[in-house]
């Protein structure tokens, strides 16, 4: 076993009404979600900050839609004066894969100015709402100036540099003959915008969540099964890489919740027992991949 570099972190995604809104789909918002959603910007920042302060100050990535941005000012000025990372996710959190190029450039142009003047700096990352992505996506970001994405799944503990979204495949028509459809995918080129994996399982989304309109969301799991899933994944990395990251993405009308709190607080403190641990933004682990800090392949 080589000397371990293991870079372990929070990605948060403040969807709070914006989400809720995004999926009526020009609907009658569900008031009830809506509520969850202020709960999310109000006492579930307010609890994951005051987490991550105890838990030795961690430093998290904040993904914050511009819409929570501007409907919610001093709740996500606590994140920024407690020294975050705030990235891009969308403004509505509208889904990519529904966008045209022309509304998802409109959309970063406008969600970058946003935090920029918030910020007083540019963000450096983004993560595609629901992860549901646009085959210009990665190209708009290069464009843009944004460093890193988190959104795709081509790797899991290891970061890398992502694809244009360009590649080319042949869906399966069964109306057609048989030779129509049995062409190979061709793969994109490798573009300048390093890729933090995406990763259902470490999403608490999906798990704590209850939505009656999303097949998807379960929202009664036990946290300790949730909490071993996390454990046996960082354990297997631990055992397998000298280096690897390990992104978690969480929201905070979610993990605000008391018993999910608290299954963080024995992650966090379990995480701790293992050697060349550090917590940190995904900037940070986009930056020592391209330095070369990270390796990507886990040596």
């Amino acid at each position: 076993m080589g000397k371990k570099r293991v870079l372990v972190g929070y990605g948060i995604d403040v969807d709070a009404v914006a989400n809720h809104i995004n999926t009526t789909v020009g609907g009658k918002p569900n008031l009830t979600n809506v509520s969850r959603g202020v709960f999310g910007a109000t006492r579930g920042i307010e609890r994951l900050l005051s987490l991550f302060e105890k838990k030795n100050n961690i430093k998290a990535s904040w993904y914050i839609p511009g819409h929570t941005l501007e409907s919610f000012p001093s709740e996500c000025a606590k994140i920024r004066d407690a020294g975050h990372e705030i990235g891009l996710h969308g403004y509505t959190h509208e889904f990519c894969s529904d966008l045209t190029t022309a509304q998802l450039s409109a959309i970063l142009t406008k969600t970058i100015a946003i935090q920029t003047e918030f910020c007083g700096k540019p963000p450096v990352g983004f993560t595609s709402p629901s992860w549901k992505n646009h085959p210009e996506q990665i190209s708009l970001l290069s464009e843009m100036g944004i460093k890193y994405d988190h959104s795709f799944m081509h790797d899991d503990f290891q970061p890398y540099y992502v694809s244009t979204g360009r590649e080319e495949m042949v869906t399966t028509d069964y109306k057609q003959e048989a030779e129509s459809w049995m062409v190979p995918m061709k793969h994109a080129e490798t573009s300048d915008v390093i890729e933090i994996p995406a990763n259902w399982t470490l999403d608490d989304w999906p798990p704590f969540q209850w939505d009656g309109a999303r097949p998807n969301a379960h929202g009664y799991v036990d946290p300790y099964t949730v909490e071993r899933t996390w454990k046996d994944m960082f354990e297997w990395c631990y055992r397998e890489y000298d280096t690897f990251i390990f992104p978690i993405s969480i929201h905070p009308q979610v993990s605000g919740r008391p018993h999910i709190l608290m299954m963080h607080e024995r992650f966090i403190d379990w995480v701790n027992g293992h050697e060349g641990v550090e917590w940190c933004t995904f900037a940070q682990m986009a930056e020592e991949f391209r330095s070369r800090k990270i390796s990507g392949t886990g040596k």
